[in-house]
């Protein structure tokens, strides 16, 4: 499938240079993909102006209002059907895109294409997932990243089944390690809860993946985990507490190589370890967080991501539709045996 993608323009920071800049860079990738560019024609088209080679593989839908940063959910809702990011969300549901990308407001996003697209059967609610970095050559798929602030352990495990089809996609894993967030990774730690859904998931085993217990925060990193589940309020302070400290990593080092000549020397020797570093910790490279469990792909792009995060997002989006996302979700919760303890989530 040739995916077509919405791309709501006026989402981010710097609106729609930044975000066709991102679609002309990723269709260079990929010349096959297709765009549909919502927001402000006039904008649109002077932005469009610098990537001559895109038109040609472009539509334009004008959307007169836009969803502001400030803006919440309700709000957004109400005013779905004139702002770039609704209308983006709409040609989805139509059938008009195979999938939307937006870096405007993720809570507006989330309950616009909540309602919009509705859940998946078998999905009681949707999660955002993203991939983060890890010290092994793959990334790790974690969720929920703040769609849900509360989860029953049958979330939990509903996120599990999302997540580790994502990871199959994403990094071509037959059967992704599974593991839950958990303050230790002995059996009898942490709420009733996540015991809850350790119990049914060692039970599952219809599913494709391998469930391997309990991780904590510090090992999000290291990669020894295919697909980390988490309820959003926990997941959304680890990636948080993530975030600052790669910036706080980052900004030490060049404190640090700035203090002294001898620094600066030092600097030049190790340049090629601290572009790698550089590289790594850049969330650019890792752009692209997705709301599993709705009738349709939604990427949520960082508000302040440059053209290359904008690219990676839409790619992102692009892979998922190519690898039919949806119907591994479906196949994984149908392979769920009536007799196994995890029988009642799919239902």
């Amino acid at each position: 499938m040739r995916p077509r993608i919405a791309i709501d323009a006026m989402g981010g920071d710097e609106g729609a240079r930044v975000m066709v800049a991102g679609a002309a860079l990723a269709r260079h990738r990929h010349a096959g993909f297709q765009f549909l560019f919502v927001g402000d024609e006039a904008q649109i088209r002077e932005a469009l102006k610098d990537h001559p080679n895109l038109s040609a593989a472009s539509d334009i839908l004008h959307a007169p209002d836009v969803v502001s940063g400030d803006d919440k959910p309700g709000q957004a809702l109400r005013g779905s059907k004139t702002t770039s990011m609704g209308m983006a969300v709409n040609a989805v549901k139509t059938g008009e895109v195979s999938a939307a990308v937006s870096a405007g407001n993720t809570g507006a996003l989330m309950a616009i294409a909540k309602l919009a697209l509705r859940t998946m059967p078998g999905i009681d609610r949707p999660a955002l997932s993203a991939l983060l970095p890890t010290m092994k050559e793959t990334d790790v798929v974690m969720l929920d990243l703040g769609a849900n602030t509360e989860c029953n352990s049958r979330n939990l495990v509903q996120f599990a089944v999302m997540g580790a089809a994502y990871s199959r996609i994403m990094h071509g894993f037959d059967r992704p390690r599974v593991k839950l967030l958990n303050i230790g990774t002995e059996e009898a730690k942490g709420t009733g809860t996540i015991q809850e859904a350790a119990a049914t998931l060692k039970g599952a085993g219809a599913l494709h993946m391998d469930f391997l217990g309990f991780t904590e925060a510090d090992k999000i990193s290291t990669g020894e985990v295919d697909v980390i589940v988490t309820d959003g309020f926990s997941g959304n302070v680890a990636l948080k507490a993530l975030e600052g400290t790669a910036r706080f990593v980052t900004d030490l080092l060049k404190r640090s190589f700035l203090s002294s000549l001898r620094s600066k020397i030092g600097f030049l020797i190790s340049r090629p370890a601290t572009e790698m570093l550089r590289d790594q910790l850049d969330p650019n490279n890792h752009n692209g967080a997705v709301f599993l469990g709705l009738n349709g792909v939604v990427v949520k792009s960082h508000g302040s991501a440059d053209a290359k995060g904008v690219a990676n997002a839409v790619e992102v989006a692009a892979r998922l539709v190519e690898d039919s996302i949806l119907e591994r979700i479906s196949e994984d919760l149908k392979k769920i045996s009536e007799t196994s303890p995890v029988a009642e989530v799919a239902k």
